[in-house]
Formats: C-alpha cells, sequence, structure tokens
C-alpha cells in the first residue's frame, strides 16, 4: 500500500508549524508582526491580483511574511481584503492557506480556472464548490481516506443566503480534484461525468481536507473557463479576464459572512 493511504497519524500534531516558519522569514527579512486582512482570497490564476492592483488600489501587505508569496491588500466599503496569486495545486494552496490562519485571516476564499466535464452550458461561469473528489495527495495528510471532502455546512448556508438568486451564471456541486491535468484521460473524464462531477480543478480538495482537520473556514469556487482545451478559442474567460465577476461573488460572499459574526 502507498504510504500516502497508509498513515494513520492523522489527529496528532505536526513538528514542522507554520507560524515558526512564519517566526524566521520575518526575522531573516526584518519585518514586524501584525495582522494580514480578516478575509482572504486565493488566487491561482493571477487574474483577480492584477485586476484590484490597477482598480482597486491594492498594496502590498508589510506583514505577510511567506517565503513564497505576495500578498496585496484593499478596502471595500471599510472591509479590508488580502489576495495570494499563482499559487496553483493542492499541495502550494494548503502551504499558502496554513500560513494565512496563522497570520490572522478568518476566512479564506479560492477561485481557481476549472475545466467543464458537465456540459451546464458554454464558459465562462462559476461553481460553488460542495464536494471535491480527493485524486490528490495533499488531503490524506490532513484526513483519513475518502472519496469526497465537504465543505463546511454552515458555510455553505452562508454562501447560498449571499448568492441567491443574485449571479445567474452560478452553479453548485461537486468538482474533481487531481495533481495531474495533462493526465486527464477520456476513460477517467468519462467516468467522473457519470459520478456526477461538474469540473476538474487542482486545489479544492487539499483545501478542505485541512479546513475539516484544523476547523479553519475555506470556501473554493471553480471558475469553469475551458473544455479541456479541446475547442479552438477556449480559455476565453470574459471581461477583464473574469476577474470582476470573481470579484463580485467575494464581496458577496464577504458581506454574508460579516452579518453573521458575532
Amino acid at each position: 500500500m502507498s504510504p500516502l493511504l497508509a498513515r494513520d497519524d492523522h489527529d496528532l500534531p505536526s513538528v514542522f508549524r507554520p507560524e515558526n516558519m512564519l517566526r524566521e522569514a520575518r526575522r531573516q527579512k526584518g519585518l514586524t508582526v501584525g495582522s494580514v486582512a480578516p478575509i482572504c482570497v486565493l488566487d491561482p490564476d493571477g487574474d483577480v491580483v492584477h485586476h484590484v492592483r490597477h482598480n482597486r488600489n491594492a498594496r502590498l501587505c508589510r506583514h505577510w511574511a511567506c517565503y513564497h508569496t505576495q500578498m496585496w491588500e484593499w478596502e471595500e466599503d471599510g472591509r479590508r481584503f488580502g489576495i495570494v496569486g499563482c499559487a496553483v495545486g493542492a499541495s502550494f494552496a494548503v502551504l499558502v492557506a496554513e500560513q494565512l490562519f496563522v497570520s490572522g485571516c478568518e476566512l479564506l476564499i479560492s477561485i481557481a480556472s476549472a475545466g467543464q466535464i458537465a456540459d451546464l452550458g458554454p464558459p465562462p461561469y462559476h461553481i460553488v464548490i460542495e464536494r471535491a473528489m480527493r485524486d490528490e495527495g495533499t488531503s490524506h495528510h490532513y484526513l483519513p481516506p475518502s472519496e469526497f471532502v465537504a465543505v463546511d455546512a454552515g458555510l455553505l448556508s452562508i454562501v447560498g443566503e449571499a448568492l441567491q438568486g443574485s449571479h445567474p451564471k452560478l452553479y453548485r456541486g461537486d468538482s474533481w480534484t487531481t495533481d495531474a491535468p495533462f493526465r486527464e484521460t477520456a476513460a477517467t473524464i468519462a467516468l467522473r461525468r457519470q459520478q456526477g462531477v461538474l469540473a476538474v480543478e487542482m486545489e479544492a480538495a487539499a483545501l478542505y481536507a485541512f479546513g475539516q482537520a484544523c476547523a479553519k473556514p475555506v470556501l473554493c469556487l471553480a471558475h469553469v473557463t475551458n473544455q479541456l482545451g479541446c475547442v479552438h478559442g477556449d480559455f476565453e474567460k470574459g471581461a477583464d479576464n473574469g476577474a470582476q465577476s470573481s470579484l463580485l461573488l467575494v464581496q458577496s460572499i464577504a458581506h454574508q459572512w460579516w452579518r453573521r459574526q458575532p
């Protein structure tokens, strides 16, 4: 059996901790301790980062000590938001997520470009990922083996209230998280379609497993932008590379989440 599936120490603490790595990063970079924005966004493609830098006057966060990424911060209606771009794939996304939550993040929203599995219409459109199929490695370091991992039900309720009827090209359902996008064979795609999967992406299962294991609120949205490169003119995201429509979803969810806070 693979060591990945054989491990049984999911309830035991890790020796290597994100707060310790950030402590050393601050020391080496000469940074002061401070909190990042309470709502943070992961933007693997970087399009939303580009948008907020040029249209929301976003500035580099001076308290983000990550060795591998930059964080940009801006304000909407007096609330701070932070965003990290280009953290692609399950392991990178969770590496960043671990550091975000020990740096002051209170809610993490990931918006990742995804490939169409079920034909819900021509891309682009968004999917609220309710469950993610665990066809990657990172999630198995946080939770025992299972086929799917689901978003927190309470968070899903907030999302439902925030987005009901307000975004016509928005769906809810299951995704398939894979570490190997160039190994998406016709046979496996057909099987996933039979299993009711709507889209394929690279981060959600790992982020949901981290969120469940560590009791952190994480929401994953799939921005379905392509038909796996099988049609000419694929990977078109719409106006502003879809950044404005993605940002509107983040703002709606954030507004409802803040209303629910004590």
